[in-house]
């Protein structure tokens, strides 16, 4: 690996949590290693240090030296050779290689490294997945005037297509799919496609919202719920998520993706009487925003209301006010795809065009 290749695996401990999970965004192997001023490896810091981190202190302005590894595993160059062995007995996807100084030199991968689905572990194996696909998506119109949202190629396959394919991969299915606009379309295409997994339609006689149509599906379920929207792609281990939800003892989880937003003008900072402390140009922001893919215990749709315009978010908030524990799962900025505005569709396609998308 060249110098400038290392550079976008290594930070230093004072490196915030907001820009270690740009760093592991970017470099696509989930992991980056913390290195002192003189460059010695003192720390490793993976993805999922980071989501444990935030699920369980939601600071996102902690410094990366708070919640490292300070026992990362390495080898020294002269063992260089005997990195696949290392990798296998210690089952980790990379090792760094170290000089007699204990600096980086190199970095080794297993031929796996930065898989981002667990698709060969069939861990949605019985996991029901509702889909919501009914919407007009005004926003993409006059695309939505032609064909349905859920039906929109992002590259030569429809969105729709691509975020069940995904669910598949890890084992999930039995698919329901609540349709309202043109939805004879929908039902078509799916028809004519070779496929092993079931698809039950839920048809909405008048639009219900995110959450309002699931009380028209028939079925009791036993395992929890994942529910979806039809305009976004989540790329993240959804075993891990699902394994998070129960484990958690939440009653809804939202998936949530980190957010940078610029502000483009300089903020000034006040006390009373209108006296500027401080100036700052340009600042960014960061927080978490609900993605739109949720995992719900079944016992729950009851509170859905029936026959009623119905959002996920009045669910999430109606469960809250009876103190059920409604907690979030955080991704990186990265691992959010967003179709519903003409700029992220663009954004999508051309992730996915580049190839590191799905």
């Amino acid at each position: 690996m060249v110098k400038s290749e290392i550079e976008k695996f290594i930070a230093s401990d004072n490196t915030s949590i907001v820009h270690a999970m740009q760093l592991i965004d970017q470099n696509t192997h989930g992991i980056i290693y913390i290195v002192d001023d003189s460059r010695k490896l003192i720390g490793s810091l993976s993805d999922g240090d980071i989501r444990r981190w935030i699920i369980k202190t939601g600071d996102l302005n902690a410094p990366a030296g708070k919640l490292m590894n300070r026992n990362p595993k390495y080898i020294f160059e002269a063992d260089a050779g005997n990195s696949p062995d290392y990798l296998k007995k210690y089952k980790i996807s990379s090792v760094p290689v170290l000089n007699i100084q204990k600096q980086i030199v190199d970095i080794v991968f297993s031929d796996n490294a930065g898989q981002i689905l667990s698709v060969s572990s069939n861990a949605l194996n019985g996991t029901p997945v509702i889909i919501m696909a009914g919407g007009k998506g005004t926003r993409l119109y006059p695309y939505t005037k032609i064909l349905p949202k859920p039906l929109i190629p992002i590259g030569d396959v429809p969105i729709l297509e691509r975020i069940i394919n995904r669910f598949h991969d890890c084992g999930a299915n039995d698919f329901w799919l609540t349709v309202n606009y043109k939805k004879e379309m929908i039902r078509s295409y799916f028809n004519e496609l070779p496929r092993n997994y079931k698809i039950t339609y839920v048809e909405e006689s008048k639009p219900l919202g995110t959450a309002g149509s699931i009380r028209l599906i028939q079925e009791t379920f036993e395992q929890p719920v994942i529910v979806t929207n039809c305009d976004i792609l989540i790329e993240a281990d959804y075993e891990k998520v699902l394994a998070y939800h129960k484990e958690s003892g939440n009653a809804l989880t939202i998936v949530s993706s980190l957010k940078n937003t610029t502000i483009p003008y300089g903020v000034l900072h006040s006390t009373e009487n209108g006296v500027v402390t401080s100036m700052e140009e340009k600042p960014q922001l960061s927080c978490f925003i609900n993605t739109g893919m949720y995992i719900l215990e079944p016992q729950y749709i009851s509170m859905i209301p029936e026959d009623t315009f119905f959002h996920m978010t009045h669910l999430a908030e109606a469960m809250m006010a009876k103190g059920l524990q409604v907690g979030m799962y955080p991704i990186s900025e990265n691992s959010f795809l967003d179709m519903g505005e003409f700029e992220e569709m663009k954004k999508m396609e051309a992730r996915i065009n580049s190839g590191s998308g799905s």
